[in-house]
């Protein structure tokens, strides 16, 4: 990439705009630095930029690092108000284009997690954050420009707060975990709790299917895949808007037909981990079907204290449809 366009960008980097109110809000630059991380450490590698559990922790890291002002933490403002930036575009879903009008209801995470599909980059910028060597001095102009007084602060990857909450899941007790949960709920504003709960439901997602070998623990069915797609599901035991609960022991990975059927009661699990099948549906014969894995013994995780919880199956069990 040429130096001029290198400059460029610098220039556009260093003259966000911004309120300039408690000295500036830091919204932006941190949303900037966040989305080179990822590019760092290979989470983002094209010139669409998702709305991923990733990219919030990582944002939410390094504002608990970084900003020492009295702004307050919200994501979706700079991701929705970044497209007065030359570099960014907003791409909304299908049937959404109307609401990226209203600028007030885009600074709700869940509307905008609705209607927005990603963020389109310039591909000049994405070219540059592909290569080390102008997304360090595109990092140094964030960090010396807008954290000053911080830059030192910042350590790593920005994955100090995704590897800490992931921790807690692998971990931690389900009542522990229900107690930080529901306490969060009546101390964090809306927006917070929203994003708090969406990047604990994305690595939920992540880490379930991980600990069965990227396997749905009933089909056997694995698919590697050499692009960032998953075959297999993580499902909830007993449903997150019940438990309060995304530790390891709540979850199965499923691939999506058996997760929706055990979602709506028409698979369980047994005492001894055996697929139960209800009479309560109508299949025909095929090799999809789902009758064949009555009685099949189900694929545990390799440590046994990231099994299945007995209490939960149990829960579940009792509202299955025999």
């Amino acid at each position: 990439m040429d130096s001029k366009t290198l400059a460029y960008y610098i220039h556009a980097f260093k003259t966000l705009r911004r309120d300039y109110k408690k000295g500036g809000a830091p919204h932006k630059p941190l949303l900037l630095l966040s989305i080179i991380q990822l590019f760092e450490s290979g989470v983002i590698n094209r010139d669409k930029i998702f709305i991923s559990p990733e990219l919030v922790g990582t944002f939410k890291n390094n504002w608990n690092v970084l900003v020492n002002t009295g702004h307050d933490m919200i994501f979706a403002m700079p991701f929705y108000h970044m497209k007065s930036e030359p570099f960014w575009q907003l791409v909304p879903n299908v049937g959404c284009e109307k609401w990226l009008e209203a600028k007030g209801s885009m600074r709700s995470f869940g509307n905008l997690n609705i209607a927005v599909a990603y963020a389109q980059i310039n591909y000049e910028l994405f070219e540059l954050l592909k290569e080390k060597d102008s997304r360090e001095v595109l990092k140094y102009t964030l960090l010396e420009k807008y954290f000053p007084e911080t830059k030192s602060n910042l350590s790593g990857d920005g994955g100090e707060y995704i590897t800490s909450l992931t921790n807690e899941m692998l971990q931690e007790g389900a009542e522990t975990y229900r107690t930080r949960i529901q306490e969060m709920r009546n101390s964090l504003d809306v927006e917070t709790y929203q994003e708090e709960i969406f990047v604990r439901s994305g690595i939920f997602k992540r880490e379930v299917p991980k600990i069965y070998n990227n396997t749905c623990c009933i089909s056997g069915l694995r698919v590697d895949a050499t692009i960032n797609v998953s075959m297999v599901d993580a499902c909830h035991i007993v449903p997150f808007s019940i438990s309060y609960d995304d530790t390891i022991t709540n979850g199965l990975a499923l691939c999506p037909n058996l997760h929706r059927a055990f979602d709506r009661g028409l698979i369980a699990i047994d005492d001894d981990f055996r697929v139960l099948v209800s009479d309560a549906f109508v299949e025909d014969e095929s090799s999809y079907s789902i009758r064949q894995f009555a009685g099949k013994e189900i694929l545990l995780p390799a440590r046994k204290e990231w099994w299945p919880d007995e209490g939960k199956v149990l829960w579940h069990r009792e509202r299955f449809r025999s």
